[in-house]
């Protein structure tokens, strides 16, 4: 399943948001691997959710896996906000 980070709308996140993510964001952590795109980050999810479950719920559950990365690495440095970014399906 893949996922996007972008700067999320609604807020007044710096033009170099993404970049600096991205520099706190390290390739791979745990079964998400990271990749730049242009303005926005993919975030690859190895799949191990069971196929039982409706894909909406597949796809909220590793949205809030990736989101949860971002908090993480937006926690452990001040020049980050949370709120700058959204994490969404790519579809």
């Amino acid at each position: 399943m893949d996922f996007r980070i972008t700067p999320h709308s609604g807020s007044a996140a710096p033009d170099d948001a993404i970049d600096l993510l991205w520099r706190q964001l390290e390739a791979r952590r745990g079964r998400v691997r990271f990749a730049r795109r242009g303005t926005e980050i993919r975030a690859m999810l190895r799949e191990d959710t069971p196929v039982s479950m409706e894909s909406d719920e597949r796809e909220e559950i590793g949205r809030r896996v990736v989101l949860d990365i971002v908090r993480e690495v937006c926690d452990a440095a001040p020049q980050l906000n949370l709120d700058w970014f959204a994490v969404s399906a790519l579809r």
